[in-house]
């Protein structure tokens, strides 16, 4: 099942620097593996905002609130979800 993903993060102002870059290369190595399995298809940069909007692909909506609660960065995030289904005129 594909779903649509948008993360907005919002990292606490008083976050020091060093706690932010920490989490943020754990996320990284996450978010990559996640993307070797196949599970996390695609990710995009939202121009000027810390959001990005991906696609999933997960067994169940279990599993992908696993894999999106398992993000570092999940405390800090907004998170809206959107399943998606084959649309009829898609060639692929």
């Amino acid at each position: 099942m594909l779903f649509l993903v948008r993360m907005d993060v919002n990292l606490p102002a008083d976050m020091p620097s060093e706690e932010g870059a920490a989490i943020k290369a754990v996320e990284k190595a996450y978010s990559q593996d996640l993307q070797q399995q196949g599970k996390w298809r695609h990710i995009w940069r939202v121009v000027g905002e810390y959001s990005n909007y991906s696609v999933f692909d997960a067994e169940s909506n279990d599993e992908l609130h696993n894999m999106l609660s398992g993000l570092p960065l999940f405390p800090y995030m907004d998170i809206s979800v959107t399943p998606l289904a084959k649309h009829p005129s898609d060639i692929n």
